[in-house]
Parts: C-alpha cells; structure tokens; sequence
C-alpha cells in the first residue's frame, strides 16, 4: 500500500501535511524549554538602576504579547514596558525600557496586565481605581533605547471606581473588553470596555460576580476552564466559583442541590486537613492563587506563615473527620490520579506564624501618630504586665485542629478538597508573596520569600530543585516566559532580574546552603510562635513605631 503522503506536494509541504509538521515543532519546542528551565539557573540582567528604572517597590510583572514586552508595576505608579533591544549584542537578554507610562493613580500599584489583542493596559492599586492605558502609539514603534514618558492624560481611556477597596489582581480573558479584577472590599467583578456606566455613589455599577463577607486577596483563572476561577484572602479556605448561567443542572453536576440564585456558583473549597504543628496563627489567611495554564484543574494556594499547597478541582471531597490525616496533605481521590506519584514531601515544612495583615498595621500607625509617646508607654505596659507564654503542648492540640473549625459562614456547606502536595521552605511572613506554575508544562513551582530568595520545586516529585538569590530583602513576584528560559523576579528592591541558564559558574544559587537556609526559616517560625496572638500586634507596632523592624517596609499589598 502506497504511503498516505505521497500524493501530497512534497516540494511545498515535504513528506508530511502542515499540521503534522506543527504538531511536530510544538513538541519539539516544548520539550527543549522544559529541558532548558531543568538546567541550573542564574541571574544574567538586572533591569533598572539608580538613574534608570523603578524608584519604589516592584509589585507587579507580567509578559505581554506573547513575550515580546515585560510590564512591570509598583509604588512609583508608573508601568513600565521592557523589550529586547537587538542592536545591543554585547549582553544575554539586552531588555530596554521603551517607555514609561504615568497612570494618575494615587496608590501603589499591584497589577498590571496587557488586554489581549489590544494595546490597551489594565491597572489596579491600592487606591481602588482600574485604569485603562493605551499604550498603542509605543507598541507600534521600533525599538529606541531611549525612554518615552506619557502622561495619564495621553494614555488613560477608562478609570472604573466600582470597587471600594484596594484592588489587587487582574485576570485576563480572551477579549480586549472583558477582564475580572478582585478587591479587598469581597467584591470579583467583571468589567466590559463596551459598556458604558458611572460609577459616582456605585449606582451604575454592575453587580459584582463575587461578594464574600471578608477581604480578598487573590484570584486564578486557566484559559483552558474560563468559565471557572479561584479567589482566595482573609480566609482558611480558597473559593472555586462556576459562573456558567444554568444554576439548577450546574449545581447538580457538581453533587450539590440547587438552592440559591446567584450570578455565580461556589462549587468547592480548597483548604488544609490541619494546620501544621507550632503554626501559632488563629486567623489562617492566603497570599496567592494560581490554576495551571496546561491542564485548568490544578489549583496552587499560598498560605501566609505556612507553605504552598497543590490541589486539583477534579479530586472529590474528603471527609476530614474518616480521613485521619497525618499531617496537612491527605492523599488525593484515586479515581481522578491513578498514574500520580503520592511519594512523601521530601523537604520538611518550615512552621512559620501568622503575619500581621498590612492594613492593621497602617491602622495601629495611624493611632500612633495622634499621642506617639502616650500609646508607647501603654504597649510597653501591657507587654510587661501579660507576658505568659503558651503552653506548647497545648499549642500543639489547637495547632491540629481543622481549618473549617475558623472558616466564615458564608460557604461552610460547600464541599473541601484537600490537598495532593505541600511544598515549603520559603518564608511568607512580612509582605504578601504570590505563587506561580513555571514551564511549559506547569513542571515547577516557584515562590518568593521574606529572606530575598526565590524557591523552585519540582511539581511531580516536591523536591526542592533551586533556591536563587532575587532581592537584597524580600522576593514577591516571579513570572516566567511563555516561550523562553528566561524568568522576571521582583520584590522590595526597585529593579528586575532576570534569569535564565547559566553559562559557567553560578553566583546567585543559594541551593548548596539549602539545609542552613531551611533551619534558618524554622528559627524564625519558632520565635514567632512562641509570641502570643494577643502580643503581636502592639509589638508589631512598637517595633514599627521605634524605626526597628530591621528590613525595609514595601508596600506591596
């Protein structure tokens, strides 16, 4: 039998059809950037310096355009775009800032994100504003080398007051006119450019998709499952909500009875079997939510003071109360990770308390101010009059209770999955860290940490694979290149580094050091936890009100 082919056009196509042939360079191209981001890692670009760059905190880094610019955001309010500037052949991954954008707002910034097929820019901060930038004119031209400045009143199209809280994450959809955006105020809303409203008293505003009785932090959304996303915050729990219309069947395919009308559905929960031993924090909260972009069922949810945790939507719910955990990873539900490997986690968890939430922070600071010496004298007082410890085997008991046992009341009937891995090391105690997937196929995790590194786990086995140095202080943000080897990392500092594989010897892995780092971690988490909750905020604040907390203070969330 001739071959299927051979009747093709080989001298235009060659001996196999388009298709295969584009399979064939995909594959190819995965596997050899998988294969690159296995090798070791080293810094090899710091983008920003003293007369250019960034002159506050970096919060905010995203790749735009299919990688072909880097946006990067902070407390400067400005957004910066990068690119290659391929003249400059004397340096790997020679970025330049090809301008600078002047948003108007009034607080720092927290995220910036590119709408597709557009050239317009999205904005969140601490001011609650989302702003609307077009930047099309800039990415349209060569590059210069030389930095463009526009003003807000060249690029801003929109500025949408709906929330009234800061505003913390995008996620973009498909669309250059719709995107979600998640507030402190418990709100998700979803905006849509095409539609026109004011938002003078919040009258006009559409109704949020969203509202929960506390804070939020942060939200995940895969392209593979749009209609489905995360949002996680001042909880012990991340929240899975469905947003397709068709409540009653929706609510029943996920086992659950159809009772409520709303414009989205709570159909999970994410939470921990037990909070780890001699985590002292009695209010659990999460920093970071991430769902894989290859598979839209893996779930990742940063615990301040703790670890990262791996779920996956598609596991069932447990009983906690049958499953007898030894620990806080339950094995996952067989049915749906028959092929997964349940070995142990590999490096242990670093126990680390509960951080003092930044805004009670501000308000102790506030109250300081009025009558500085005054309240002093009172924190003193109170820290010398009611200094017991804990007992730490009772400490121990509290420590292995559920997380539902502090869960709200808004979803408490809605089922818990729990988690498929733990992954610790890293410190999340002094700013809000976000977490990550990095690879082509969501091979790593990765995560900043308060003592100017950043982790990377391989996900599959939870082995510790690197830790790199990132910032002189803290790492927040990592965000890896959709097509290269190349990963942005920004934090208290104002610039960006980027890394990619090393060539010759490494100067900014920290990884033969891991057992010291590690041992390092756990010290501070046990001197933390052995301050009593009721302690730690007028300590917080004595320390903060004296100028002797020791680290710079960022305003990153």
């Amino acid at each position: 039998m001739p071959d299927t082919f051979t009747t093709l056009d080989t001298t235009k196509y060659g001996p196999f059809p388009p298709s295969h042939i584009h399979s064939i360079a995909a594959r190819w191209k995965t596997n050899l950037l998988s294969a690159s981001l296995s090798q070791p890692l080293d810094r090899i670009n710091v983008l920003g310096d003293g007369s250019n760059g960034h002159t506050g905190c970096v919060n905010a880094l995203s790749w735009a355009r299919d990688g072909e610019f880097l946006l990067s955001g902070g407390d400067d309010t400005t957004v910066r775009l990068w690119r290659i500037d391929s003249s400059n052949v004397g340096r790997e991954y020679p970025f330049v800032c090809d301008a600078v954008i002047r948003t108007g707002h009034r607080g720092n910034i927290f995220n910036a994100q590119l709408l597709p097929h557009s050239a317009r820019i999205a904005t969140v901060a601490r001011d609650g504003d989302v702003r609307i930038s077009d930047i099309g004119d800039c990415m349209q031209q060569p590059v210069s080398g030389q930095e463009t400045v526009y003003t807000a009143r060249d690029t801003n199209l929109r500025i949408l007051r709906c929330h009234k809280d800061s505003v913390k994450r995008i996620v973009t959809e498909d669309s250059p006119d719709l995107f979600l955006t998640v507030s402190e105020d418990g709100t998700v809303r979803q905006h849509d450019l095409r539609v026109n409203h004011s938002c003078r008293d919040h009258a006009e505003c559409p109704e949020p998709l969203v509202e929960m009785d506390h804070e939020l932090a942060t939200i995940g959304l895969s392209p593979l499952t749009p209609y489905q996303f995360v949002v996680a915050g001042d909880s012990a729990h991340g929240y899975l909500f469905d947003r397709r219309q068709s409540k009653k069947h929706l609510k029943a395919a996920w086992g659950m009875s159809p009772d409520d009308d709303c414009t989205t559905t709570c159909v999970r929960r994410f939470g921990r079997a037990s909070r780890p031993s001699g985590l002292g924090s009695r209010f659990p909260h999460i920093t970071g939510a991430r769902v894989a972009q290859t598979n839209g069922h893996e779930v990742l949810l940063s615990y301040s003071s703790d670890a990262i945790y791996l779920y996956s939507a598609l596991d069932d719910p447990q009983d906690i109360s049958m499953a007898k955990p030894q620990g806080t990873v339950l094995p996952s539900n067989p049915k749906n990770n028959k092929t997964r490997d349940q070995r142990s986690v590999n490096i242990s968890g670093s126990s680390i308390p509960n951080a003092l939430m930044e805004h009670d922070i501000e308000r102790l600071m506030e109250e300081e101010q009025g009558n500085e010496a005054e309240n002093l004298e009172e924190i003193r007082e109170s820290l010398e009059t009611d200094s017991r410890m804990p007992d730490p085997d009772e400490e121990d008991e509290d420590n292995q209770e559920n997380d539902d046992d502090h869960d709200d009341s808004m979803y408490s009937h809605v089922p818990v999955v729990y988690p498929r891995a733990r992954y610790a090391g890293a410190c999340n105690i002094q700013t809000v860290k976000d977490v990550n997937f990095l690879g082509p196929q969501d091979e790593y995790i990765v995560s900043g940490s308060d003592d100017g590194y950043w982790f990377m786990w391989d996900k599959q086995s939870q082995r510790l694979h690197d830790i790199l140095e990132g910032d002189s202080s803290v790492v927040n943000v990592i965000e890896g290149h959709p097509h290269l080897p190349l990963v942005a990392v920004s934090g208290i500092d104002t610039t960006v580094k980027l890394f990619a594989p090393a060539h010759g010897e490494r100067r900014f892995s920290r990884i033969q050091n891991a057992t010291s780092i590690l041992q390092r971690n756990n010290e501070e988490a046990s001197s933390h936890a052995r301050l009593p909750e009721f302690m730690s905020l007028p300590l917080l604040a004595l320390r903060l009100a004296e100028g002797n907390t020791g680290s710079s203070r960022c305003e990153h969330q």
